[in-house]
């Protein structure tokens, strides 16, 4: 799978374990930053990865940053993209079995490294299968068509 994934600073460190952890799975990610430890701001990664998925440059995107809040904010404001928080695996699965979401976001200070890799990990094996969901998902789609 190719995965677009970005961080700010406080989510550099796990932010390349995935990558270094999961290229060794066979995915392939493409890092749109922060590329070191020093400041930055979020919402400049969140709309790299998120512009990425929207445009279908990548098929997933992974962004990082200290509550995984603001990165899924910032995401969810590009049109296609549903992002979602993920720091427990009931969320994690319902993300992609429920709702369809095309943009994990975690929090660095809020989950481990050992919760994340198990996130991820499941994140990645899921697909979303046509469910009693479906209709849901079509209806967030339609308003945005109709407003964006």
């Amino acid at each position: 799978m190719k995965i677009a994934i970005g961080s700010d600073n406080l989510g550099h460190e796990l932010k390349e374990m995935i990558i270094e952890e999961f290229s060794k799975q066979g995915h392939e990610f493409v890092n749109y930053g922060a590329n070191n430890e020093e400041g930055c701001d979020y919402p400049d990664i969140g709309l790299r990865v998120a512009n990425a998925v929207a445009n279908k440059e990548v098929d997933r995107g992974i962004l990082v940053c200290g509550t995984g809040i603001g990165m899924a904010i910032t995401a969810n404001k590009v049109k296609g993209v549903y992002a979602a928080v993920c720091h427990d695996i009931y969320s994690t699965q319902r993300s992609i079995l429920s709702n369809n979401a095309n943009v994990m976001c975690l929090g660095a200070i809020v989950i481990g490294t050992a919760t994340a890799r198990t996130l991820v990990d499941t994140w990645l094996g899921l697909e979303f299968v046509e469910s009693p969901s479906s209709k849901k998902i079509q209806k967030i789609k339609d308003y945005e068509d109709e407003n964006y």
